[in-house]
C-alpha cells in the first residue's frame, strides 16, 4: 500500500510490571502494533514508520511494515550471525578468549531482542545464552532441556535482524549497553572494551560475508572508556614484606596438613622468578637447573590457567598450553636467584612431585587452581600484615608478586631489555606497567634529597 493509507499512532507505555512501549499504527484500515522494552528503541521504530510514510515508500499489508524493513527482516538475524560467527572462532581461540566472546555475544544478543509473546525471564535467556547457545559443540548437537529448547526458540525469533546495525542510531545504542551489568551499574572499563573488540571483529566478519560494504560500529564516533593501563603502585611489596609473605605461607593449613607449605614454592617462584601463576603451576622438574651454589635457570615452556571445562577441548579445568603469546613450543629461558634454587630444592625434597612430573599439586596430588592459591594468599597475608595492610592493596593477589619482582628488578638498575626478555613482555608494555617504586622507596629517596640539602644549609 501507500503512504496516503498509513497513520502512525504515538508511542505509549503499557500499564504492567514490567516496563515495555507499545508503537501502534494502521495500513489499508489494519491496525498494527509492536512493543519494545525501551522507550528509546520504540521512538527509534517510530520514527523509521513515519519517514517511510512520508518518504512516500510502500507498505505490506500482511506484516504492516515499510517495504525496505520488510526486506531487512528476511535477512539474517543478529542471533543466527552470531552463531555462525562462534563456530568460525572457536577452534583457534584459548579456552579463556572463547569465555570472553561468549560473554560480549551473550551481551549484544541480550540488546538486540525485540519483545515478543512468550518471552521467557532475562535471567533465564542470558543463562541459556552463556551455557547452551555460544558453547561449542553447539545446541543443535546436544540434547536441551525443554526449558532451554524453548528459550532458544524464542530467542531465534525475537533477534533483530542483522542489517539493523547498519543504522548509526541502533548501532550506538547497543554500545551503549555494554557498560552496564546487569544491577544497572557501571561496568569495569576494560570489560566494556572487550566486548566492543568482539562486536568490531564480528562485523568485520559479517563484510567478509558480504553483509555490510564497511563496518557499521567501527565507523561510529563512540568514547570508549579509559583503561589503566600501569600497576598501581599501591600493590607492590618490598623485598621485606614479600619474604614476610612468603613465611607466612608455610603456616597456612598447619604443618601436617600442608596446605600452605606445598605452596611456599609457588609464590616464591612469582616473586623471585616473576612468574605468571600459570607458568608456576604448569613448572616440571626437567625444567629446572638447580645448582649446589648460586643461580639457576628454569625453562619456561608451559602453562597451566585455569579455565571452565566448557571452555577447553580436552574437557578439563585446567588447559594445557604453551606460553602466553608465544609459538607453542618456544621455551624461555629464566634465571633464578638463589633464594629461589633453596627454596625449590627443599620443596623437592619434602614434597617429590606428581605422575607427569610437575612440582606444585594440590592436596589431592591434582593441578593446583587458581581459587586454591588465592585462599592461602589471603590466610597469609592476615598472619603476615598490620590490620591496615591488610586492607589495603598491597600484595592483595598472587599476580602482585610478578609486579613486585619486575619493579624490583627495575629499580635495582637491571636494564629494561634483560627484564622484559625474563618476564616475557615486550619492553613496551614493561616500561608502560611495571616502571613502578617499591613501597617504601620514595622514603628512601627523600631521605637522600634531605641529606644532600641539609650540607648546604
Amino acid at each position: 500500500m501507500k503512504s496516503l493509507d498509513v497513520k502512525v499512532w504515538s508511542v505509549r507505555k503499557r500499564n504492567t510490571k514490567k516496563s515495555s512501549y507499545d508503537v501502534r499504527w494502521i495500513v489499508a484500515g489494519n491496525v498494527f502494533s509492536e512493543q519494545f522494552r525501551t522507550k528509546g528503541l520504540a521512538d527509534h521504530f517510530r520514527s523509521k514508520l513515519l519517514q517511510a510514510a512520508h518518504g512516500g515508500e510502500g507498505f505490506d499489508t500482511a506484516s504492516g511494515l515499510p517495504d525496505s524493513m520488510v526486506e531487512r527482516a528476511a535477512s539474517m538475524s543478529w542471533y543466527a550471525f552470531a552463531l555462525r560467527y562462534l563456530a568460525m572462532k572457536w577452534p583457534h581461540a584459548a579456552p579463556n578468549t572463547r569465555s570472553g566472546i561468549n560473554e560480549s555475544l551473550t551481551a549484544v544478543t541480550m540488546a538486540l531482542l525485540e519483545d515478543r509473546p512468550g518471552q521467557p525471564s532475562e535471567e533465564l535467556i542470558r543463562k541459556t545464552l552463556r551455557n547452551w547457545a555460544f558453547v561449542l559443540p553447539g545446541p543443535d548437537e546436544r540434547e536441551l532441556p525443554d526449558d532451554i529448547a524453548n528459550t532458544l526458540s524464542w530467542v531465534s525469533k525475537a533477534s533483530r535482524p542483522l542489517a539493523d546495525l547498519g543504522d548509526a542510531a541502533l548501532a550506538r545504542a547497543v554500545l551503549d549497553s555494554l557498560r552496564l551489568k546487569l544491577d544497572g551499574t557501571a561496568a569495569a572499563a576494560e570489560t566494556v572494551r572487550r566486548k566492543r573488540r568482539t562486536l568490531v571483529n564480528a562485523l568485520h566478519y559479517a563484510v567478509d560475508l558480504g553483509e555490510f560494504k564497511e563496518n557499521p560500529v567501527a565507523r561510529i564516533r563512540w568514547k570508549k572508556p579509559k583503561v589503566a593501563g600501569d600497576v598501581d603502585p599501591r600493590v607492590v611489596a618490598n623485598p621485606e614484606q614479600a619474604r614476610a609473605l612468603l613465611t607466612a605461607v608455610s603456616y597456612v593449613g598447619g604443618y601436617g596438613r600442608a596446605r600452605g607449605r606445598r605452596l611456599v614454592g609457588l609464590f616464591a617462584c612469582m616473586y623471585y622468578g616473576a612468574f605468571r601463576p600459570a607458568e608456576a603451576v604448569a613448572l616440571s622438574e626437567v625444567d629446572l637447573k638447580l645448582p649446589e651454589r648460586g643461580w639457576g635457570t628454569a625453562l619456561l615452556n608451559r602453562t597451566r590457567p585455569s579455565v571452565g571445562k566448557q571452555w577447553t577441548d580436552s574437557g578439563e579445568t585446567h588447559d594445557d598450553r604453551g606460553l602466553k603469546n608465544r609459538p607453542a613450543e618456544e621455551v624461555r629461558p629464566v634465571p633464578i636467584p638463589p633464594q629461589l634454587v633453596v627454596i625449590l630444592k627443599q620443596h623437592l625434597d619434602t614434597f617429590g612431585t606428581a605422575e607427569d612430573g610437575r612440582l606444585f599439586t594440590n592436596e589431592r596430588g591434582g593441578v593446583v587452581g587458581s581459587s586454591t592459591y588465592y585462599r592461602v594468599w589471603q590466610e597469609a597475608r592476615t598472619l603476615a600484615l598490620s590490620p591496615a595492610a591488610v586492607e589495603s592493596p598491597l600484595a592483595a593477589r598472587p599476580y602482585d608478586l610478578r609486579h613486585s619482582a619486575l619493579s624490583t628488578w627495575l629499580n635495582s638498575g637491571v636494564d629494561p631489555t634483560e627484564v622484559a626478555e625474563r618476564a616475557g613482555n615486550s619492553v613496551e608494555v614493561l616500561l608502560g606497567r611495571y616502571a613502578k617504586c617499591l613501597d617504601g622507596r620514595q622514603e628512601i629517596a627523600n631521605r637522600k634529597i634531605e641529606d644532600l640539602l641539609s650540607e648546604y644549609e
